[in-house]
């Protein structure tokens, strides 16, 4: 087994819904994002998956999001645009796109700051 992994960024606004404090008003985050793939065997060239394919899938879903009212979105008119549930979001349309028997999106880890970060799996 293989595990690969990238980072990458978008920038976003948000408010935190059900939340009392300072986070339910709108503000912003530079987010960075690490996906994490795994994969069983190695093609013909000795890869898991080439880099610049998880980079294109993932930038492609997070041009979705970038410079965007999250709360305004689809996805996240109905919960919060939380970083726990950005991360699922990436983790479930990413894995629409990657996952194949072979390759395996195995996390998402979505940071909102140097310091804190929310991760999904399954």
């Amino acid at each position: 087994m293989y595990k690969l992994a990238i980072h990458t960024s978008f920038a976003a606004a948000h408010c935190l819904i059900n939340y009392q404090g300072d986070c339910e008003n709108l503000h912003g985050h530079n987010w960075k994002v690490e996906v994490a793939v795994t994969a069983w065997e190695l093609d013909k060239a000795g890869l898991g998956i080439d880099f610049k394919i998880l980079k294109q899938e993932t930038n492609a879903i997070l041009r979705t999001l970038d410079h965007k009212y999250l709360n305004e979105l689809t996805p996240f008119r109905e919960i919060s645009p939380s970083s726990e549930n950005i991360s699922r979001f990436l983790y479930e349309e990413l894995s629409k796109r990657l996952n194949d028997g072979n390759v395996k999106v195995e996390s998402i880890t979505v940071w909102e700051s140097d310091n804190a970060a929310a991760t999904y799996y399954e």
